[in-house]
């Protein structure tokens, strides 16, 4: 999809489709005129640029697909994109370097909103045994390390599964974003081989509250939980992409394991409810 070629009128009633509302709901819930509206997305009236930012709110349009807006209504973009070596982000890279390390013995990754790791607390090494050097090579989708053959997906316990709870976390991001490159990450990780959904799970995850990524290691099999943590109000493009998954033993013989693996001793931290 080609944004930059599109007046911003046209982009804001895609934008409104993708999100399932009608002229009448965007324009309550914008607290405008349905006309106005109308006028906008028809190029009848150019919308101020605050007004670009406002609808673009409401439809929970992505950052940096704001910046595309304001450029289409003739504004200069407002949010900037900076790397994570800019001095600028300074603070947010000691955050996440911290959270990276504070994870450990169990991994992290900073990932961008492309899938590729940003940075990695290099946790368990011993995951990657026998995954192919071209997958390894940087930058390091994690979509593909993680459900090419010649990644780890031959080793992935539940691979059906977890393949399912990824595809549907990408399918979700597209919905969101709409995303081209995402598409083509998409098309490209649903041709990988799809293993078996119904298959009989390992030991002990039948019970799961989370899907679990179930993988075989020389130290045993090793399962795990995630979550995924995000900057709350971020200004940046590149921050307000960043996500930051880690991952946490699903048992007792996963913590036990890895304590082995790293060299330290067994340790199994449950949650509470207060």
């Amino acid at each position: 999809m080609s944004y930059q070629a599109q007046p911003v009128g046209q982009l804001l009633r895609e934008w409104r489709q993708r999100r399932r509302l009608s002229q009448l709901d965007l324009a309550a819930q914008a607290d405008i005129s349905t006309r106005h509206l109308s006028f906008v997305e028809t190029g009848r009236a150019l919308p101020s640029r605050d007004m670009v930012l406002h609808l673009a709110e409401r439809l929970e349009v992505p950052m940096r697909e704001r910046n595309v807006l304001l450029v289409a209504a003739g504004y200069a973009p407002i949010f900037p994109e900076r790397g994570l070596r800019d001095p600028a982000l300074a603070a947010a890279r000691a955050a996440i370097d911290l959270i990276l390390e504070r994870q450990l013995p169990y991994p992290a990754f900073a990932l961008d909103r492309h899938w590729q790791i940003a940075a990695g607390n290099g946790a368990l090494p011993e995951l990657y045994d026998g995954v192919a050097p071209e997958l390894l090579k940087p930058p390091v989708n994690a979509l593909r390390l993680s459900l090419h053959p010649k990644g780890l997906a031959p080793r992935i316990a539940n691979l059906g599964e977890w393949r399912a709870h990824l595809l549907f976390r990408l399918r979700r991001q597209i919905d969101i974003t709409a995303d081209p490159v995402l598409i083509d990450l998409l098309r490209d990780v649903s041709g990988y081989p799809a293993g078996t959904i119904k298959s009989m799970p390992p030991a002990g995850l039948e019970h799961a509250v989370a899907v679990p990524f179930a993988i075989h290691t020389e130290g045993g099999l090793l399962s795990f939980f995630s979550t995924t943590t995000i900057f709350g109000t971020p200004v940046d493009v590149t921050l307000s992409e960043l996500a930051l998954e880690l991952f946490f033993p699903a048992d007792e013989e996963t913590a036990a394991a890895v304590q082995r693996m790293s060299g330290g001793t067994p340790v199994f931290v449950r949650a509470t409810s207060h």
